[in-house]
């Protein structure tokens, strides 16, 4: 088994139709400058209530990616 080392950044991902899609758009927006990343976690969720109604969902993900080998 290969033995790995990760890096943590923090990212937050809005979406104005669901959860789901702010972590997506989290991810898919990282993913053009970071390289390698292997998994994430949920570490807040939030959202924005406009009359009433959900308007808008913000989730905060921890992301971890693998350092490149010297």
């Amino acid at each position: 088994m290969k033995d790995h080392v990760y890096k943590i950044l923090e990212l937050a991902g809005s979406s104005d139709q669901s959860i789901e899609d702010a972590i997506q758009n989290a991810i898919a927006r990282a993913k053009t400058t970071i390289r390698d990343m292997r998994w994430f976690e949920v570490v807040q969720t939030r959202g924005h209530i406009e009359n009433g109604i959900v308007d808008h969902y913000q989730v905060t993900l921890k992301v971890g990616f693998t350092l490149e080998s010297s």
